[in-house]
């Protein structure tokens, strides 16, 4: 039986967004009560915007790979150093930049509502009637807000991932310059690259990665810092130090590997909260659904090689953004990139409608308090003194890692049932018959045949 859930589409995704937008005026109030944003926003309000402006700093100042320890591509440097004033970094102070660096400020403002607008006209060449949902509620969802008043550059790397692998760009050159932006603010992004060769796109994969190598080179000749040899052991020293020691590792990850890293290292920790036998329950089955989840995707890969016409090419980018999200844990602002691609499905089938459900929730910025873990005297950089900042332990970082994985479980799930239909229908041998997808393909035109004189 078939389940006809169009109807529901109508009032739950304006309602969904509604919630998205209370919990932000909740949050604004809560800001004017306490002096400070509540959680999951950062614990250390101080700190606000300092992932921009840290960088920035050392833009102006030799040593971002070797003292700072520095794991991206000079790329971030290069565009940081452009929009700022120089002036402001005299010090090489980044906290005394941020007092005066208003260019970087507006800069980080700007990219952020130019991100709500690319993704409405993206999202309206998939539907018009959820377009503007959609948008306003990615736009101002809980990771983008996040990453916004960290002032990370996942701001800027998402509006290169919007133009690089989304529908909007005509042109593929200009696509793969943006592609070849978003690997170099985040290196991670390049595993969407190999998502094109399940579409045999070899062209496009091979003028993404030129673009690639080219920007790296040209933004390393700028700076004069930042080689291959200098990023990898960078990279290779940050991975192995990583260790989560207490709850604020939880604080807001996109998966659950900084949960198994405490269940591991800091077993006393989780044990005072479910006790022993939860313990023995967690050290059992979060790696089991987590390589579980990984397993599955690796299902619908290869199901996608065999039939790449009926899987749309933004689900294969999906599926490498969700297994670099699983194998690196790159963060809870990352999720934006991740609904991206949720939200350029259409609401068909349980798995789809699940997928997109379940990513609004991740984008509803409130979190559920569990108990109280203890209070502290904390400086608030936007309120302009010091504030009592209490710790809870909530529901948002054992359920949205579980979210993401179900997202991932289902769009695994739809993209193998879809693939099987067609095998069904069309037996084993390989036609290769892509359809026209708005979200996705451009519309071609059938050829003009000239009848013979």
């Amino acid at each position: 039986m078939r389940i006809r859930i169009s109807p529901i589409n109508r009032w739950l995704e304006p309602l969904c967004t509604l919630v998205v937008f209370g919990a932000i005026v909740r949050a604004i109030v809560y800001f004017y009560q306490n002096d400070h944003f509540p959680q999951p926003f950062f614990y250390e309000p101080f700190d606000t915007w300092m992932d921009w402006f840290n960088p920035a700093a050392w833009a102006y100042e030799r040593g971002a790979y070797d003292s700072w320890g520095s794991i991206y591509p000079p790329l971030s440097f290069v565009f940081l150093r452009i929009f700022s004033l120089s002036t402001c970094y005299r010090s090489a102070s980044g906290y005394v930049a941020r007092d005066c660096d208003w260019v970087g400020l507006a800069t980080l403002h700007g990219i952020f509502l130019l991100n709500v607008v690319l993704l409405w006209f993206t999202f309206r060449k998939v539907d018009r009637k959820t377009a503007t949902w959609r948008a306003l509620s990615l736009g101002f969802s809980l990771p983008a807000l996040f990453g916004l008043e960290r002032g990370n550059l996942i701001v800027v790397c998402f509006t290169c991932v919007i133009l690089g692998f989304g529908p909007l760009l005509k042109s593929a050159r200009l696509r793969w310059i943006a592609a070849g932006m978003a690997i170099n603010f985040k290196q991670y992004i390049i595993a969407a690259l190999f998502s094109q060769l399940l579409r045999r796109r070899w062209r496009w994969f091979e003028g993404a990665l030129i673009a690639t190598i080219v920007i790296y080179l040209v933004t390393f000749a700028l700076m004069n810092d930042g080689s291959v040899i200098q990023i990898y052991n960078n990279i290779a020293d940050s991975s192995g130090l990583y260790q989560a020691i207490t709850f604020l590792d939880l604080w807001y990850a996109a998966t659950y590997k900084p949960l198994m890293s405490l269940v591991d290292g800091q077993a006393w920790v989780i044990s005072s909260v479910v006790g022993s036998r939860g313990m023995d329950l967690l050290a059992f089955w979060l790696p089991a659904v987590h390589y579980s989840i990984l397993g599955s995707i690796g299902v619908a890969v290869i199901a996608a090689w065999l039939r790449p016409e009926v899987v749309p090419i933004h689900r294969l980018t999906f599926f490498a953004f969700a297994t670099a999200m699983l194998v690196s844990e790159p963060g809870g602002y990352s999720e934006t990139l991740l609904l991206f691609f949720v939200f350029l499905e259409r609401w068909r089938g349980f798995a789809r409608a699940w997928s997109i459900f379940a990513g609004y929730i991740l984008c509803m910025p409130f979190d559920i308090i569990l108990d109280r873990v203890a209070a502290t005297v904390q400086e608030s950089y936007l309120a302009g003194h010091q504030t009592f900042f209490d710790y809870y332990v909530t529901v948002g970082p054992f359920v949205r890692p579980g979210l993401v994985l179900s997202i991932v479980l289902a769009m695994s799930c739809a993209t193998i049932r879809d693939v099987w239909v067609d095998v069904r229908a069309e037996g084993w041998q390989r036609r290769w018959r892509f359809r026209r997808d708005a979200a996705v393909l451009p519309r071609i035109r059938p050829p003009i045949f000239k009848a013979p004189q």
